[in-house]
């Protein structure tokens, strides 16, 4: 049996908690990103890492994650190294991608994507203040979990938005896109007010 593989777009391991979650659950997790952020395993009898060639292999239980170095200001290598790694049509597509390189990196990386791969799509409050396409996903033919993250934690508004907030409401997209869920908005976090106005 082939493992179903998932393709994370999160930069610099934001998003490692949910690459790790899907690599016990069996998954083949490619991530490009331009570091190497070693995944988050607590029982050392999951993981073994080796390397070969500009990538970093972790088995974790009976998946594994496998980064790949690349870059956004380069979105057709990032997606050509990803396909190269891929074990066929990426059946899930977690993206956390600057708001600037948004558009061209996840045009370059869906041809990658199974035909009715579900999508998680994270992005922030605070860059799509005035933007008309808010709750619009960049997939219009795939069912897209839109994760969109304020400022300040729902639990403490005076702190910010933590890693462990982040990674569970993301984890919890994920369950939902996986359990073939209709498209929908999930807000993590609050706005940070606006002092003055």
């Amino acid at each position: 049996m082939t493992a179903r593989s998932a393709l994370i777009l999160a930069g610099t391991g934001m998003l490692r908690v949910v690459a790790r979650e899907l690599a016990v659950d069996g998954w083949q997790v490619v991530l490009p990103s331009r570091r190497h952020a070693p995944l988050p395993v607590d029982d050392p009898e999951l993981r073994s890492v080796r390397w070969s060639r500009g990538r970093r292999h972790t088995r974790v239980g009976a998946g594994r994650a496998i980064w790949v170095e690349a870059h956004w200001d380069r979105p057709r290598e990032l997606a050509r190294k990803a396909e190269k790694v891929l074990a066929g049509p990426a059946e899930l597509l977690v993206a956390w991608v600057h708001e600037s390189y948004r558009r061209a990196v996840l045009g370059a990386v869906e041809p990658l994507l199974a035909e009715d791969a579900p999508v998680v799509e994270v992005r922030s409050l605070a860059d799509l203040a005035g933007l008309a396409e808010e709750s619009e996903g960049f997939y219009p033919d795939h069912p897209t979990q839109q994760v969109l993250l304020g400022s300040t934690s729902d639990v403490d508004p005076s702190r910010p938005l933590g890693h462990d907030e982040i990674g569970q409401g993301v984890l919890y997209a994920v369950q939902r896109a996986l359990e073939g869920r209709p498209s929908s908005v999930h807000q993590i976090g609050e706005r940070r007010p606006v002092h003055g106005a």
